[in-house]
Protein backbone atom coordinates (compact mmCIF):
# COMPACT_ATOMS: atom_id res chain seq x y z
CA UNK A 1 0.00 0.00 0.00
CA UNK A 2 2.80 2.45 0.82
CA UNK A 3 4.58 1.51 -2.40
CA UNK A 4 1.58 2.68 -4.45
CA UNK A 5 1.39 5.90 -2.44
CA UNK A 6 5.10 6.53 -3.01
CA UNK A 7 4.68 6.04 -6.78
CA UNK A 8 1.70 8.41 -6.76
CA UNK A 9 3.56 11.15 -4.88
CA UNK A 10 6.69 10.87 -7.01
CA UNK A 11 4.87 11.13 -10.32
CA UNK A 12 5.87 14.27 -12.20
CA UNK A 13 2.46 15.92 -12.40
CA UNK A 14 1.84 15.70 -8.63
CA UNK A 15 5.19 17.28 -7.83
CA UNK A 16 4.67 19.95 -10.51
CA UNK A 17 1.26 20.75 -9.10
CA UNK A 18 2.63 21.07 -5.57
CA UNK A 19 5.36 23.42 -6.78
CA UNK A 20 2.75 25.44 -8.68
CA UNK A 21 0.58 25.82 -5.58
CA UNK A 22 3.54 27.01 -3.48
CA UNK A 23 4.69 29.46 -6.15
CA UNK A 24 1.09 30.67 -6.59
CA UNK A 25 0.72 31.33 -2.87
CA UNK A 26 4.00 33.25 -2.81
CA UNK A 27 2.97 35.24 -5.87
CA UNK A 28 -0.38 36.06 -4.24
CA UNK A 29 1.55 37.55 -1.34
CA UNK A 30 3.59 39.68 -3.72
CA UNK A 31 0.46 40.91 -5.50
CA UNK A 32 -1.26 41.68 -2.19
CA UNK A 33 1.82 43.66 -1.14
CA UNK A 34 1.79 45.55 -4.43
CA UNK A 35 -1.90 46.28 -4.02
CA UNK A 36 -1.59 47.59 -0.47
CA UNK A 37 1.69 49.49 -1.00
CA UNK A 38 1.08 51.10 -4.39
CA UNK A 39 -2.44 50.65 -5.71
CA UNK A 40 -4.33 51.57 -2.54
CA UNK A 41 -2.53 54.92 -2.24
CA UNK A 42 -3.29 55.62 -5.91
CA UNK A 43 -6.95 54.79 -5.37
CA UNK A 44 -6.98 57.00 -2.26
CA UNK A 45 -5.55 59.86 -4.32
CA UNK A 46 -8.25 59.42 -6.96
CA UNK A 47 -11.01 58.93 -4.36
CA UNK A 48 -9.98 62.01 -2.42
CA UNK A 49 -7.66 61.00 0.39
CA UNK A 50 -8.82 58.80 3.25
CA UNK A 51 -12.28 58.38 1.74
CA UNK A 52 -11.23 55.05 0.21
CA UNK A 53 -11.15 53.26 3.57
CA UNK A 54 -14.55 54.71 4.43
CA UNK A 55 -16.29 53.60 1.23
CA UNK A 56 -19.22 51.57 2.48
CA UNK A 57 -22.95 51.16 2.34
CA UNK A 58 -25.37 50.57 5.18
CA UNK A 59 -28.48 48.39 5.31
CA UNK A 60 -30.64 48.43 8.48
CA UNK A 61 -27.78 49.85 10.53
CA UNK A 62 -25.22 47.28 9.35
CA UNK A 63 -22.29 48.74 7.41
CA UNK A 64 -20.60 46.90 4.55
CA UNK A 65 -17.07 48.25 3.93
CA UNK A 66 -15.92 47.90 0.32
CA UNK A 67 -12.19 48.64 0.57
CA UNK A 68 -11.15 45.02 1.26
CA UNK A 69 -13.39 43.78 -1.53
CA UNK A 70 -11.89 46.26 -4.00
CA UNK A 71 -8.40 45.15 -2.93
CA UNK A 72 -9.32 41.50 -3.47
CA UNK A 73 -10.74 42.21 -6.94
CA UNK A 74 -7.62 44.15 -7.95
CA UNK A 75 -5.38 41.35 -6.63
CA UNK A 76 -7.40 38.72 -8.50
CA UNK A 77 -7.25 40.64 -11.78
CA UNK A 78 -3.50 41.17 -11.44
CA UNK A 79 -2.84 37.51 -10.62
CA UNK A 80 -5.09 36.28 -13.44
CA UNK A 81 -3.51 38.63 -15.98
CA UNK A 82 0.01 37.67 -14.93
CA UNK A 83 -0.72 33.96 -15.13
CA UNK A 84 -2.38 34.38 -18.52
CA UNK A 85 0.33 36.51 -20.10
CA UNK A 86 3.38 34.87 -18.50
CA UNK A 87 2.26 31.23 -18.26
CA UNK A 88 -0.71 30.37 -20.48
CA UNK A 89 0.30 32.26 -23.64
CA UNK A 90 3.95 31.06 -23.63
CA UNK A 91 2.94 27.44 -22.96
CA UNK A 92 0.32 27.56 -25.74
CA UNK A 93 2.92 29.01 -28.14
CA UNK A 94 5.39 26.30 -27.15
CA UNK A 95 2.82 23.54 -27.69
CA UNK A 96 1.80 25.03 -31.06
CA UNK A 97 5.48 25.15 -32.09
CA UNK A 98 5.92 21.50 -31.07
CA UNK A 99 2.93 20.41 -33.14
CA UNK A 100 3.87 22.55 -36.14
CA UNK A 101 4.27 20.44 -39.25
CA UNK A 102 2.30 17.49 -37.91
CA UNK A 103 -0.23 16.12 -40.35
CA UNK A 104 -3.84 16.22 -39.20
CA UNK A 105 -5.35 12.76 -38.66
CA UNK A 106 -7.50 11.32 -41.42
CA UNK A 107 -11.21 12.04 -40.93
CA UNK A 108 -13.37 9.28 -39.45
CA UNK A 109 -16.75 10.86 -40.18
CA UNK A 110 -18.46 12.61 -43.05
CA UNK A 111 -21.72 14.51 -43.51
CA UNK A 112 -24.74 13.03 -45.21
CA UNK A 113 -25.51 15.13 -48.32
CA UNK A 114 -29.24 14.84 -47.64
CA UNK A 115 -29.73 15.44 -43.90
CA UNK A 116 -26.26 16.80 -42.94
CA UNK A 117 -25.94 14.36 -40.02
CA UNK A 118 -22.52 12.90 -39.24
CA UNK A 119 -21.97 9.32 -40.36
CA UNK A 120 -18.92 7.01 -40.39
CA UNK A 121 -16.56 7.60 -43.31
CA UNK A 122 -17.03 4.03 -44.61
CA UNK A 123 -20.85 4.14 -44.48
CA UNK A 124 -22.72 3.62 -47.74
CA UNK A 125 -26.13 4.59 -46.38
CA UNK A 126 -27.09 7.24 -43.81
CA UNK A 127 -28.45 5.74 -40.59
CA UNK A 128 -30.64 8.81 -40.00
CA UNK A 129 -32.40 9.33 -43.33
CA UNK A 130 -31.40 6.15 -45.23
CA UNK A 131 -29.99 8.22 -48.12
CA UNK A 132 -27.51 6.30 -50.26
CA UNK A 133 -24.04 7.81 -49.74
CA UNK A 134 -21.16 6.90 -52.05
CA UNK A 135 -17.43 7.37 -51.71
CA UNK A 136 -15.34 8.61 -48.81
CA UNK A 137 -16.13 12.32 -49.17
CA UNK A 138 -19.67 13.59 -49.40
Amino acid sequence: MLDGFKKFILRGNVVDMAVGVVIGAAFAGVVNGLTSAFLNPLIKLVAGGEKFSTIQFTIHGVSFPLDNFINAVISFVLIAATIYFFVVLPVNALIARMHKGEKAPDPTIKKCPECQSEIPIEARRCAHCTQLVMGKAA
